[in-house]
């Protein structure tokens, strides 16, 4: 039975632009799926038990969902990587019968995640990497979290965070003096989706109120809005949470909501985090800390509605 969030704000950057109340189903898959993306019915998360991207199904249109056990979308990290440390997927149509997956992998050569870019002709994969990674960003902490993106005008883009959390700091995830950056950069990409074209530009850093990071960036154009999910503070602690963030452009400036949209507590979750909207905003998926020696990290959905310019999720 769907419970009601108790998180209710407005947007400091668009009056008209406002969330209310936010509608929780969960857990909808009770293993272990952390940092999962939306296609249809098909969702993807970060590996697990030997499996480099982990598939799920809904076969009711993401009431339900059935872990696709012992599948890998993944099989092949590419000869950059190594495997069994894949992070945080999301997979786009690209329109042409070819889908097109982002994620992020340990780098050999620069000892650090890179995200990258593998195509497949069917959803669930088996997907071929490309050659070479997208961004690493090694001089920073590496580069993690991509989300693909398509402006309304057929240019592609990706979002990722820029993982300077993991340069070291202090803390339960790194850079608790504050050290490191770790912003939200938009790289443009070609029509294939897969090649990267001009330089990255930050849409995003964290704030007083973010704790030692910000991740986990999803993009979606609402309304002529531009919409950026994105998670703050600890992954592996009760801090972390779902918020988000609107410009009237895709580069910005991007200006935070007041309060996050979900929180430890909210529904009876902990740790909510790793949202990842569908394209047209009505629903969306993330992950919620059920045990934290080992870190499992159920899956959960939002329905999201908008009556104009008001969004209820």
């Amino acid at each position: 039975m769907p419970s009601f969030s108790r998180a209710f704000f407005a947007l400091t950057s668009l009056a008209a632009l406002r969330l209310t109340w936010a509608t929780v189903n969960g857990p909808v898959i009770s293993a272990n799926f952390p940092d999962p993306a939306i296609l249809g019915t098909y969702a993807f998360a970060t590996s697990s038990s030997n499996i480099n991207i982990q598939v799920a199904t809904s076969p009711d249109g993401g009431v339900t969902w059935d872990l696709q056990s012992g599948v890998d979308a993944l099989p092949n990290v590419g000869s950059w990587a190594t495997a069994n440390s894949t992070w945080a997927p999301d997979v786009i149509d690209r329109g042409d019968g070819t889908f097109v997956m982002y994620y992020a992998a340990w780098s050999t050569s620069q000892s650090t995640h890179c995200v990258a870019a593998a195509t497949s002709i069917s959803p669930v994969g088996p997907y071929t990497p490309e050659s070479q990674p997208i961004a690493c960003q090694t001089s920073g902490g590496g580069a993690i979290d991509p989300a693909g993106f398509q402006d309304t005008n057929g240019t592609r883009y990706i979002v990722y965070k820029v993982d300077g959390s993991s340069l070291g700091g202090g803390g339960p995830c790194g850079n608790a003096n504050g050290e490191y950056s770790t912003p939200i950069m938009l790289q443009e990409m070609e029509v294939d989706g897969v090649t990267p074209t001009g330089e990255p530009v930050q849409i995003l850093n964290r704030g007083q109120f973010d704790g030692p990071l910000i991740e986990a960036p999803a993009l979606i154009l609402h309304n002529g809005t531009y919409v950026l999910f994105f998670s703050s503070n600890c992954y592996n602690t009760d801090l972390y949470d779902i918020s988000y963030a609107t410009a009237p452009s895709i580069s910005g400036p991007y200006t935070k909501a007041s309060s996050p949209l979900l929180v430890t507590g909210d529904d009876g979750l902990t740790a909510p985090g790793g949202a990842t909207p569908r394209l047209d905003g009505g629903f969306m998926v993330f992950h919620a800390t059920v045990n934290t020696n080992p870190l499992i990290r159920y899956m959960y959905t939002a329905t999201t509605t908008w009556n104009g310019t008001i969004v209820s999720t």
